[in-house]
């Protein structure tokens, strides 16, 4: 199982907007094969942050199954105008 994180830092005074955009585009990513559930979580002492938290079969059900798909246009769509900056996403392995 692989783990995705990213800390999304949304643009000032956007974040109800942007849960509200989360809560209708959040089934994109969840018909993803690979896809096993997604977590964010709002920061609590920086307002408009949240910590995205994704797990997946593999690296490549985010990379190629979902970033390659369809459903990535309309995600992306709905979702990036929120962001800034961009967000860094990695990925992690199994815990130790």
């Amino acid at each position: 199982m692989i783990l995705e994180h990213a800390i999304l830092n949304i643009k000032r005074g956007q974040s109800a907007a942007f849960e509200a955009a989360l809560a209708k585009a959040k089934y994109l990513i969840e018909e993803t094969p690979g896809f096993q559930k997604m977590e964010v979580r709002p920061c609590v002492e920086t307002k408009d942050r949240y910590l995205l938290l994704v797990w997946w079969g593999s690296v490549e059900a985010h990379t190629h199954g979902f970033r390659q798909s369809d459903r990535y246009g309309p995600w992306r769509e709905a979702l990036h105008g929120f962001y800034e900056p961009f967000p860094t996403v990695q990925h992690y392995g199994k815990p130790l």
